[in-house]
């Protein structure tokens, strides 16, 4: 649990950052070390970040975790022109081929500490790091990440940990490329290699940080002998995605030191909410008790694509999903992270029957829904859609009071719990 100082702590600081609109300064230093210089391979050596004398449950991680914020388009980008095509070989390198020639490329500025602070100012409590590995990587079958690439993403997510964030590290895209081009047994050793990586680089962080194994493509198609992607049956999808989930959970726990506690989060099939509270989803087995949460996006997500936001059905909808959710995770004591929720609805995307036709008001309930039940929503975002990475401050201002308001309930309910 959080001590009663660091709550007050913490909602004082928003309380700050709400009244006078903290705007960006200018980039501060890291208190964490920075990646070595040079272009050595050898990627599992690196200073610890810090030292936790104890780690906590999933449980516990969940409640402290609040709203979520993705740093989207950014270290996860790569050069995708044809890459749905199986002449889609290996992944191209881009301009003098350094870290930030890839987490410039679609977009986004590179990531600063200010960046990151105005996240932590606007009532957000947890960043996700979406990471696709294979930029820079050599194509040598070794699947070995590069040592600067591993050592920008260690940046950013020292970014974090000098706010007091939760930085959430995961596999994204660069898992679609292995699943499609691979069978199953090839893509888990690759996995496995890969998540060995990671882990073994951040060892010694503390429980803040947190692996989320994959993004939205376990059980996803491959390509056949002639090129083309197939979906796989569902009996190979579902032994695809439990598969590869218990791989990552070995992989990580494996590499020992604070790894042997760490909050893990495995990837639903698809991450679709009803694939993923099928009966023939399984949660890994693991070592260490209540270590581990399941990622699932967006509970309106139908809703979204045929114009019926705001309306009824959309409410009846997302509780239906959440009540999927509740019944299959929450109910057993499994935290819940939505690793993706809509942070803008677009007009085009209401109903013509829409009871609520303002974005933040959906945003709003759609946040309050979520977090009654305990889970942990994470807004995707790009580059100045929501949040403006500039100014570092969220783009609308209703938007802006939605996030502070259920942000200063959070803390609210945290000095609480510690209260009593």
């Amino acid at each position: 649990m959080i001590t009663k100082a660091k709550a007050k702590a913490k909602a004082l600081l928003l309380a700050v950052a709400v009244l006078f609109n903290a705007a960006c300064a200018g980039n501060t230093a890291p208190m964490y070390t920075t990646a070595a210089e040079g272009t050595s391979e050898n990627i599992t050596e690196t200073e610890p970040a810090a030292a936790e004398p104890e780690f906590r449950t999933a449980s516990e991680i969940a409640a402290d975790m609040g709203l979520g914020w993705n740093l989207g388009n950014t270290m996860e980008a790569y050069q995708a022109s044809g890459c749905e095509k199986i002449t889609f070989e290996w992944i191209p390198v881009i301009g003098d081929n350094d870290p930030s020639d890839y987490e410039t490329c679609w977009g986004a500025p590179v990531t600063t500490q200010a960046m990151i602070d105005g996240v932590r100012n606007a009532g957000f409590n947890t960043v996700r790091i979406p990471v696709f590995w294979g930029n820079m990587m050599k194509n040598d079958g070794t699947w070995t990440i590069n040592s600067e690439y591993i050592g920008r993403v260690k940046e950013i997510v020292d970014y974090c940990m000098n706010d007091d964030l939760y930085a959430v590290v995961n596999i994204h895209h660069f898992d679609e490329f292995i699943i499609r081009r691979n069978d199953l047994e090839n893509s888990r050793e690759i996995f496995e290699s890969l998540w060995t990586q990671i882990a073994e680089y951040f060892k010694d962080y503390p429980s803040k940080l947190v692996f989320e194994g994959f993004n939205e493509y376990l059980g996803g198609d491959r390509f056949d002998e002639n090129g083309e992607l197939k979906a796989q049956s569902k009996d190979d999808a579902y032994l695809s995605t439990n598969t590869l989930n218990q791989t990552f959970v070995n992989a990580v726990r494996a590499t020992g030191g604070n790894n042997d506690e760490r909050v893990l989060i495995v990837s639903g099939y698809w991450t679709n909410i009803d694939n993923t509270t099928s009966k023939r989803f399984l949660m890994p087995t693991d070592t260490v008790p209540d270590r581990l949460m399941v990622s699932v996006h967006y509970v309106d997500n139908m809703m979204y694509w045929i114009n019926k936001i705001g309306s009824q059905e959309w409410l009846d909808y997302t509780d239906s999903q959440i009540s999927l959710l509740d019944n299959a995770f929450g109910s057993k004591g499994i935290p819940v992270f939505i690793g993706e929720t809509t942070s803008r609805y677009p007009k085009s995307n209401f109903a013509s029957d829409a009871i609520y036709d303002e974005s933040s008001e959906c945003l709003k309930i759609v946040l309050e829904k979520l977090t009654a039940h305990g889970f942990v929503p994470v807004l995707w975002d790009v580059t100045d859609n929501f949040y403006l990475r500039n100014s570092c401050t969220i783009k609308y201002p209703d938007d802006a009071k939605v996030i502070s308001d259920i942000a200063i309930l959070h803390l609210s309910s945290e000095n609480i719990s510690d209260q009593s």
